[in-house]
C-alpha cells in the first residue's frame, strides 16, 4: 500500500488507525496539542490522550517525541491519566521538525500534520490545516522512517546538536553519564 493522505484523510486514515495497534505505536509531531477523536458514537469525543491511555494499559509501547512543551488544556487532560504519566515515553527534541506515525513497525504515515486538532483532528474542513502525507505499507519506507525516528530518539545527535545549551531535555549518553 502506497497512499496518499490529504486534509481530512489525515483523522479518517491515520489517527483512526493508533486505537488498533496491538504492540507499538510511535509518533513523532514538532507541535502537540489537546486533539480531540470521536468515541464511536457519532456525538462524544475525548482526548486523544485517553486513546494512548487504553493503549498503554493493554502493553502497547507507545513513543512520543515532539519539539516543544504542550500547552495547558494539554496538560490538564495529561494529569487526568495517570498511566501516561509513567508508561510513556516520551521525549522532546527542539529540532524535531517531522511528522511520522509508526504503527506496529509495519505501516508508517509521513507527512506535514502536527499532533493537533487543525492538523489531524475533528475539525471541520473550514477549520482544519491544508495538510499532506503517505500512508504506507512498504518495507524500505516504514523502516527508514522508523530508523529517522529512532535516531532522534536515541540522542544519535544530540552530542553535535548547536541547540543542546537550549534544551531542557537533552537524551544524549554524555549529558546523563
Amino acid at each position: 500500500m502506497l497512499k496518499y493522505i490529504a486534509d481530512k484523510e489525515h483523522y479518517t486514515e491515520v489517527l483512526s488507525r493508533c486505537g488498533s495497534v496491538k504492540h507499538d505505536l510511535w509518533i513523532a509531531t514538532a507541535d502537540l496539542k489537546d486533539l480531540y477523536v470521536g468515541m464511536g458514537n457519532g456525538r462524544d469525543a475525548e482526548p486523544f490522550l485517553a486513546v494512548l491511555d487504553r493503549l498503554l494499559r493493554r502493553g502497547v509501547e507507545v513513543r512520543l517525541l515532539h519539539a516543544k512543551e504542550p500547552g495547558e488544556n494539554f496538560r490538564q487532560d495529561f494529569d487526568r491519566y495517570p498511566g501516561l504519566w509513567s508508561k510513556l515515553d516520551r521525549r522532546l527534541c527542539l529540532r524535531v521538525h517531522f511528522k511520522i506515525m509508526i504503527f506496529d513497525c509495519s505501516t508508517a504515515y509521513i507527512g506535514s500534520a502536527n499532533l493537533t486538532g487543525a492538523g489531524m483532528g475533528m475539525k471541520s474542513s473550514d477549520g482544519r490545516n491544508f495538510e499532506a502525507g503517505i500512508l504506507t505499507d512498504d518495507p524500505a519506507l516504514v523502516d527508514a522512517a522508523a530508523d529517522h525516528l529512532d535516531t532522534v530518539w536515541q540522542g544519535c545527535h544530540c552530542g553535535r546538536c548547536r541547540h543542546k545549551h537550549e534544551c531542557g531535555d537533552r537524551i544524549d549518553k554524555e549529558q546523563k553519564e
